[in-house]
């Protein structure tokens, strides 16, 4: 995956801990946000070859050997297929699983479930964790490395020029990703394949032009049969040529047909005939899903993913993995008979138990008492086995396992004492054994082939699981196949199984005589299920799908089999969807011995070729080509140094006024080492004149669990006033205007740290010194007052107050399970309590306490509430060089903001003035009631959650309350009265950089003013 968003958010992630640091104020209790916690602290070193530097931590350097020499491969490779050398070395930052990958500190984001690896443009950084296999780490070596070819190529990352901000690869993310798949995997792929023929055959084959909305059109899979179709017919060759042109223009139309000689159009219709060719023949030599079973569980637009089913043994209830939550992937509790739901088991969006629950790789595993399941998760940032009561939802006991890095596809023994699963250690997948009783571990596999899916069989005595050992060549790094095999559990002798002698052979289940096991394999070029007789060797092809039995990846197990029912569930990719089915009938089951036949096209073979051919499957299928001979790489211990990642592109600006003429601009400056422990932010800004210049310096340690930083700033606040009347000077009636030109300049040094406790809650601390210095100037204007003739003018140094000097701490408890949309928070809740002192020549504390819950009372609506309290207390917490607290923010109460009011509404002759007083205070009060939901989703028109256009709708009641010390609300049987609000409003987002707001307001306590319209900039609260 390539890192597009890591600019925006490095920038955030510096900012909020600079933000950490202001005075609190309202506007402080908008940075929420979930957290990243680094559990583990990771003692890299630096691995060098010809081209790399592997940074890793692993023990074992033998499987660290292995990734480099994979990655002095690939660049072989690419460097052929784009006639291209990267500049500089090449950083490669590895990960021994995916649960510490997820805590790296190069990347500010979060790091989902499914993603596989990260390059980022400013250093051309690859960032991954080992895979569960040789295959899948190589795959995801070259994956990335395509990117790193493509920012270079594009002149991002490893530059010696500045990187600004503005300087992203224009190319449509299908292009992107799409060829880093079609590079790293080549024209023969089954799961892309299942892919295309499901979509021609519910005829929604896209115009390649409509890839663009990688919404709808998942950009890997199209991506890589787009470029599958390129090299096919005008040859791999044409491909690093028509890359570096899409590089410096950006208009992937003009240069597809400049390159080709075909109209984009064109292409499009010669790709859709070349699928039609492709898959036509073979409708009648297939059946649909319904041929072999009867649809438990339908996958559907709003709930796409309905994998990797369990059936009890007792064959009376079944989990399985859903997104019909919308918001997260979760595991459920359902009637293999009626498929009705009976619990949902987990709800990983809001609740942060568990940060993972495998539901890509893995499945669960019933007891044999049909009550019990185990789960591989993460909590805590380590791989643990969860047990659970299904029927309950209770959580019986979580055996932790720090010593390993990833628990995958537990299996539990029919005697129900013992535990076998999968689990990544170093980089590498063997097969352990947990015992309940006594609770030992014991590895039963120990080698660098992936060992995956065990399953216990019958007797107790056997393990069937899947392997690369007996195809995979360990010299040559080249994987092999998927190959099932036999675990001996008391001597730990493993045999081999037969199997088909190409493609995958996984996810085993045994029947329940211990005589067969079912398992899935692509031989065909597409995934099916198969039985194999244990006692006379034969395969017999259960199903002959058109698309094909799948879980969410290639690995994902997809088919449960119950002895106590003999019923067998299985997820089947179709419409764009995944849906579970349940073959029950013993004839299905028993299968053909006598395999489906279904033309001499290979049907993992993207179209338009009808054989494997081509320079790029030359190159992959040369597993020696570019392979390293000599493998004694140095090793280094690794120092942090700075370097510049990118520099914001400068701004300049010139104004004249009656004041004179100005110059002003700003530009920021980011340094950081190559892991991202050590972060510097530089940042120059002048507006008006130098005095009002902004003057910033920023420093955090994202090192270990605790992050902390400091910072150094200068930030000027401008406001003034206005004044002007009628006098006379020296007999002469003159008109005179006064502006007066009021600066407060703050100076700050200070400290932060915060301590994330999981990744929903936090706690802050900052502390620092303060110093705010004070000016004013008043501008004078004479007017003749006949003829408005300036007459003279002058400028006055006003006595100013003297400078606040003061120190400041604070602590802060942060909580945050919100589920953000496009344009607000949609489900969860968060909340801020703070107490911050200030000692100096003012002596005062703030307190904040800012409360917020989303509900869903029937999808898509969102109902939010807001409660917030912020305060100064204490002796100097009323001093005039401190700014009230203003209620009228648009953030705050809607309808009273500062510059909609007229003069008008504060005559006192007025019957219906306006208090303005009733806004400020020093203590505020305030609730924010809001009903929200997609505009265009609601109308119908588009897919996903927000529709064609993220547009929200929302209807909404203010209420608030401003005080001081001397006063008391009504609430609080006092006299001030609060300020309301109702209206409602719309928001959109921006392609994703701001959220526009327009509201309709009607103030309820500003009778002159009425109905009125407001403008934001801020998403909702």
């Amino acid at each position: 995956m390539s890192c597009f968003k890591h600019k925006l958010t490095l920038i955030a992630t510096l900012l909020l801990g600079l933000f950490m640091l202001a005075s609190a104020g309202p506007l402080q209790a908008q940075y929420f946000g979930r957290n990243k916690v680094q559990y583990k602290k990771f003692d890299f070193k630096i691995m060098k070859t010809k081209h790399f530097d592997l940074y890793y931590y692993q023990e074992d350097e033998e499987v660290v050997k292995q990734a480099a020499m994979m990655a002095e491969r690939w660049y072989s490779r690419f460097s052929r297929i784009f006639n291209h050398e990267l500049k500089g070395r090449q950083p490669l930052i590895i990960y021994s699983s995916s649960p510490e990958f997820q805590q790296t500190t190069v990347i500010p984001e979060a790091m989902g479930e499914g993603t596989g690896g990260v390059t980022e443009s400013f250093k051309r950084r690859i960032v991954l964790p080992y895979g569960v296999s040789l295959a899948e780490t190589d795959h995801v070596i070259g994956h990335e490395l395509v990117h790193a070819f493509q920012y270079d190529i594009a002149g991002q990352g490893h530059s010696d020029q500045a990187r600004y901000t503005g300087a992203e690869l224009r190319v449509p993310l299908f292009l992107i990703e799409g060829l880093a798949e079609y590079l790293s995997i080549g024209p023969l792929d089954p799961e892309t394949s299942m892919w295309m023929r499901d979509t021609w055959k519910r005829k929604d084959l896209p115009q390649i032009k409509k890839l663009e909305n990688y919404y709808k059109y998942f950009p890997y899979r199209y991506g890589h049969a787009v470029w599958a179709y390129i090299g096919g017919r005008w040859g791999d060759e044409m491909i690093g040529k028509i890359f570096k042109m899409l590089a410096r223009s950006g208009d992937y139309e003009a240069v597809l047909q400049g390159v080709l000689g075909v109209p984009l159009k064109k292409m499009s219709e010669d790709w859709h005939k070349s699928m039609e060719e492709a898959y036509k023949s073979l409708v009648p030599l297939t059946e649909t899903p319904d041929k072999y079973g009867r649809l438990l569980l339908k996958g559907a637009e709003e709930n796409p993913y309905n994998v990797s089913p369990v059936l009890s043994p007792d064959g009376q209830n079944m989990i399985f993995f859903s997104s019909r939550a919308l918001f997260s992937i979760d595991l459920y509790l359902a009637d293999p008979a009626t498929g009705k739901i009976k619990r949902k088991l987990t709800s990983t969006s809001i609740d942060p138990h568990f940060e993972s629950i495998q539901f890509i790789r893995s499945a669960g595993a019933w007891a044999p008492d049909s009550e019990r399941i185990v789960l591989g998760t993460v909590s805590k940032g380590r791989p643990q086995l969860t047990i659970m009561n299904a029927l309950s939802g209770r959580i019986e006991k979580e055996i932790p396992f720090p010593e390993l890095g990833e628990i995958l596809n537990p299996s539990w023994s029919p005697n129900g004492k013992e535990i076998a699963f999968a689990a990544l250690v170093g980089g590498v997948t063997d097969i352990f054994i947990y015992n309940l009783e006594d609770n030992t571990l014991k590895q039963m596999t120990r080698d660098s082939f992936g060992d995956l899916h065990p399953v216990w069989a019958p007797d107790g005595q056997r393990i069937a699981f899947v392997t690369e050992r007996f195809s995979a060549n360990l010299q040559w790094l080249d994987s092999g196949n998927y190959e099932l095999a036999l675990l001996d559990v008391t001597s730990g002798e493993i045999s081999r199984l037969l199997g088909f002698p190409s493609g995958k052979n996984i996810n085993p289940q045994w029947s329940e005589d211990g005589q067969s096991i079912f398992f899935l394999s692509d031989y065909t070029g597409k995934p099916d299920l198969y039985r194999l007789d244990l006692k006379n060797g034969q395969i017999y092809q259960i199903t002959n799908i058109f698309t094909g039995i799948s879980g969410i990846t290639h690995l994902s197990p997809a088919i449960s089999y119950s002895a106590g029912s003999r019923k067998l569930a299985l997820s089947v990719y179709e419409g764009g969807n995944y849906s579970i089915y349940m073959i029950e009938a013993a004839d299905k089951l028993s299968g053909q011995a006598t395999l489906a036949q279904l033309g001499e096209r290979p049907l993992a073979l993207l179209p338009p070729r009808t054989q494997p051919e081509g320079a790029l499957l030359g190159l992959l299928r040369n597993p020696l080509y570019g392979l390293p001979k000599e493998t004694d790489f140095p090793i280094t211990s690794y120092r942090p140094k700075l370097s510049l990642d990118f520099v914001t592109q400068p701004t300049v600006a010139i104004g004249v006024d009656r004041y004179g003429t100005y110059a002003g601009g700003g530009i920021a400056a980011f340094w950081s080492d190559m892991l991202g422990y050590h972060n510097v932010v530089t940042m120059a800004q002048t507006n008006y004149e130098l005095i009002d210049s902004y003057l910033l310096v920023g420093y955090m340690n994202s090192r270990n669990r605790i992050n902390w930083g400091a910072v150094v700033q200068r930030v000027p606040y401008i406001y003034g006033s206005y004044n002007a009347y009628f006098d006379n000077m020296g007999g002469l009636p003159v008109y005179i205007q006064e502006e007066y030109l009021n600066r407060q300049i703050a100076y700050q040094l200070g400290g932060f740290a915060y301590y994330p406790l999981n990744t929903f809650r936090r706690i802050e601390f900052s502390a620092g010194f303060n110093l705010i210095d004070f000016n004013s100037k008043l501008y004078r204007y004479i007017y003749d007052a006949a003829y408005f003739q300036l007459i003279d003018y002058y400028q006055l140094d006003l006595p100013a107050p003297p400078s606040i000097k003061y120190g400041y701490a604070s602590a802060a408890l942060v909580y945050d399970s919100s589920i953000f949309g496009a344009c607000s928070p949609i489900l969860g809740q968060a909340y801020l309590l703070e107490v911050q002192p200030n000692f100096g020549n003012l002596n005062f504390i703030s307190v904040m306490a800012d409360y917020r819950r989303y509900f869903i009372p029937k999808r898509p609506f969102t109902l939010a509430l807001r409660l917030l309290h912020y305060g100064r207390y204490g002796g100097g917490s009323e001093d005039p060089r401190l700014w009230p607290l203003f209620l009228g923010y648009e953030t705050l109460v809607r309808g009273y903001d500062y510059n909609s009011f007229m003069y008008s509404e504060f005559d006192e002759n007025n019957p219906n003035a306006f208090d303005f007083n009733r806004l400020l205070g020093t203590r505020m009060l305030v609730a924010n009631f809001e009903l929200r939901f997609p505009v265009f989703r609601v109308l119908g028109l588009g897919k996903g959650y927000y529709g064609v256009w993220p547009l929200e709708f929302l209807a909404f009641y203010d209420i608030g309350t401003a005080w001081y010390s001397d006063e008391k609300p009504t609430w609080f049987g006092g006299s001030k009265k609060p300020v309301s609000s109702a209206g409602m409003g719309l928001r959109t987002n921006l392609f994703g950089v701001l959220v526009l707001g327009f509201d309709y307001v009607y103030p309820f306590d500003r009778p002159v003013k009425g109905w009125h319209w407001q403008f934001t900039i801020t998403p909702g609260f």
